[in-house]
């Protein structure tokens, strides 16, 4: 990519008083007319580059212009670096490690210091994800639209949409994009999307909103639920909620508060803590709860 080069060569200029075009051509596999066409892309971005012809010459900095070798320390590089390497356990290739290395030129000390971070974005899903999104990013820099099967609490639906930003949240991996069915920008997450496909159409040009993770705004809470657990579950309310989900009794119960997004939600959540759990608000909910145990209950009898 582009801006992984980019950055590349910024950082063995900083590294480096004067490299040649052939090395940085040679460094990165492409051509020297592409290295030309990058350092133009670099001085158009306010940093300027000279470059000198003859015994000696080569592309530089220009003096007195230089950014500070420290603006970037090594514990930074270090965690940049981190950052990087964890790409490449999602998408399963080695294109991150070499842009480290490429940062890492003429200082391997870096690279060999930074085994004690270790970030891992893959998941039980790897074999189907990976593809998913090299594939959904490839969308997004052609700029054309992605077409999928897409399951949800609702049901099953086909949508195609102009994808803008890949997003890691919630452990699960989510894809940011316009819906050419529902007119309005939307989150699809991949584990939930069958038979991906680039259409080659190109997306419309239109005013993207600036993109923000709110969660509420995103999924926003519909219900309020209020809870009491046993001691027991305070790990699991820790966990998945923090401790200001709950208040402890002076029983030992814990009475735990919090907004979810709809019923489902909130019945597939209790059911999952057995007897550890009892709902207690709202009323309504409380009540369609107790319908759903007895038909399990029901299920199980009718079988004995």
């Amino acid at each position: 990519m582009k801006i992984d080069r980019l950055i590349g060569i910024l950082s063995i200029l900083l590294q480096q008083e004067k490299v040649t075009a052939p090395y940085l051509a040679e460094k990165f596999e492409v051509s020297r007319r592409t290295i030309n066409r990058d350092i133009e892309a670099i001085c158009q971005a306010g940093i300027p580059i000279v470059t000198t012809q003859g015994a000696g010459g080569g592309i530089s900095i220009m003096e007195g212009y230089r950014m500070d070798k420290t603006l970037l320390s090594s514990s930074d590089m270090r965690a940049i670096l981190a950052g990087l390497g964890s790409l490449d356990s999602v998408s399963g290739t080695k294109q991150y490690q070499q842009l480290m290395d490429k940062l890492c030129s003429g200082n391997s000390s870096i690279l060999s210091n930074n085994n004690h971070i270790l970030i891992d974005l893959s998941s039980w899903y790897k074999t189907t994800l990976a593809p998913k999104i090299q594939l959904i990013q490839e969308a997004i820099d052609a700029r054309e639209t992605i077409i999928f099967t897409y399951y949800a609490p609702g049901g099953e639906s086909q949508r195609e949409i102009e994808p803008y930003v890949l997003v890691f949240q919630w452990a699960s991996w989510y894809v940011w994009g316009y819906c050419l069915l529902r007119n309005d920008f939307r989150m699809f997450k991949l584990n939930r999307m069958h038979a991906l496909n680039k259409t080659g159409k190109p997306s419309d040009v239109r005013d993207i909103p600036q993109f923000h993770l709110d969660v509420e705004k995103i999924y926003p809470s519909q219900i309020q639920v209020k809870a009491v657990f046993a001691p027991e579950m305070k790990w699991r309310l820790v966990e998945e909620y923090g401790m200001d989900s709950f208040t402890e009794q002076a029983d030992g119960r814990l009475l735990f508060q919090a907004g979810f997004v709809d019923e489902d939600s909130v019945f597939g959540w209790l059911l999952s803590f057995g007897p550890q759990a009892r709902l207690l608000e709202p009323e309504d909910l409380l009540e369609k709860y107790i319908k759903l145990v007895h038909s399990i209950t029901d299920i199980y009898e009718s079988e004995v």
